[in-house]
């Protein structure tokens, strides 16, 4: 299959694409092929598992969630798991095709598991592409409660307060009681006839739910009562097929003081005011992946897998990084001062945040990275296709040892 097809088939577009893919006038745009760097990090694996048959080839927005001293962890097949943080012991496991096999009726299909995980309110929420939404106590793994949404769960549900809201593949954003799953309101929003296969998690601030659209707006959802606030449009849509009109805001909008940031597919990379949405800065990027920040650099992996840093106060592009092209790079991550990616071929790729330059890289899991590295307290939580889970961690004292034999050779 061709790379471009690759890129359409890793977001997963409609079967008709697919299709188009196949036709022989479709230019082949090369995968980057991996050469030497000279490394200046060096992280290694300090703990790592398996949950599962992990997503295998689908589409999927599962990782771990850390929190309470646990590491949940989810597989497209229904298994979740809880381990302890700093063990690696497994406390608990939960499988969802014995307790939801009989109420869903899909046992040769399997829960299909995409959306989550989000631990929150003593809580582990999870959904999937069924529609079921799943809220498992943290501490044994029970259920607590189940509900149905109304459309494919794609992407993690966001907690706010006492409510869990859940973006929907129909086009539309539900609230549910968090702490027995009663639905308290609906919004809907416009969907196109062709988006790409999944939804962006909503953000929560100051009582309201930001989140994105198919069809590439941005709108502030008011917890209260589900009405919307204030919309914006990030990207109109213009050409003379439904592919080049395609502008779907896939990611979870960033926020970042009184701004908030977000790109579109096909589209803009727009800076907003958060109080009513007004654009400050609006420039040409097309990117599905979230965007990460450090600070007064925002970092963006595009739809070919390209990474800009760009100034959040203007706009301006500080640099750009091509060496990882069409390697089907995750969404960005920040650990120190290094940016992290994972590919398809299952490496971790470190990138210096100043210069741009790769300089540090680690294979995780031979089946290919998908979903957005999590760190926390200076720890790269990761999770591959094939199930694997994995703590990465930088080597500090190789790497102060490279400094202290580069400062020697010097003198």
């Amino acid at each position: 299959m061709k790379s471009w097809c690759k890129n359409l088939l890793a977001v997963g577009l409609s079967v008709a694409l697919m299709s188009a893919c196949s036709s022989s006038d479709v230019e082949e745009e090369p995968v980057s092929e991996l050469v030497d760097i000279q490394a200046t990090v060096f992280p290694e694996i300090i703990w790592d598992t398996s949950v599962g048959d992990g997503v295998g080839d689908y589409y999927s927005q599962l990782r771990p969630s850390v929190r309470y001293g646990k590491v949940f962890v989810a597989d497209r097949n229904g298994i979740v798991v809880a381990f302890d943080e700093t063990s690696g012991d497994e406390l608990w496991k939960q499988d969802f095709n014995d307790v939801f096999e009989q109420q869903l009726g899909t046992k040769t299909k399997g829960i299909r598991l995409a959306a989550g995980v989000t631990a929150a309110r003593s809580k582990v929420f999870i959904g999937g592409e069924t529609g079921l939404l799943v809220a498992l106590d943290e501490a044994t793994g029970d259920v607590v409660w189940s509900t149905q949404a109304n459309g494919e769960l794609l992407s993690a549900p966001t907690v706010a307060e006492d409510v869990v809201a859940v973006n929907t593949s129909k086009g539309t954003f539900e609230a549910f009681n968090v702490d027995n799953g009663e639905k308290l309101w609906s919004y809907e929003m416009q969907l196109p006839n062709l988006t790409l296969r999944g939804t962006g998690s909503a953000v929560y601030e100051a009582g309201g739910f930001f989140l994105g659209s198919a069809d590439g707006k941005i709108a502030v959802v008011v917890k209260s009562n589900g009405q919307a606030a204030w919309e914006q449009t990030v990207f109109s849509p213009t050409g003379a097929n439904e592919f080049t009109r395609m502008a779907d805001i896939d990611m979870t909008p960033l926020i970042l003081g009184e701004n908030l940031y977000v790109a579109s597919y096909n589209g803009n990379l727009v800076s907003m005011e958060l109080r009513n949405g007004r654009v400050v800065w609006s420039r040409k990027y097309s990117s599905f992946n979230d965007l990460a920040a450090a600070g007064i650099s925002l970092f963006l992996v595009d739809d070919h897998s390209r990474i800009y840093s760009v100034d959040r106060r203007n706009g301006l592009e500080l640099w750009s990084n091509s060496e990882l092209k069409n390697r089907q790079l995750t969404a960005p991550a920040v650990i120190d001062n290094y940016i992290v990616v994972g590919d398809f071929e299952g490496y971790l790729h470190f990138i210096d945040r100043i210069s741009g330059e790769v300089v540090g890289r680690i294979e995780v899991d031979s089946d290919g990275l998908y979903g957005q590295p999590l760190v926390v307290d200076d720890k790269i939580y990761v999770q591959g296709r094939s199930g694997k889970v994995a703590i990465v961690s930088l080597n500090k004292q190789e790497q102060k040892n490279l400094e202290e034999d580069t400062e020697t050779d010097a003198e």
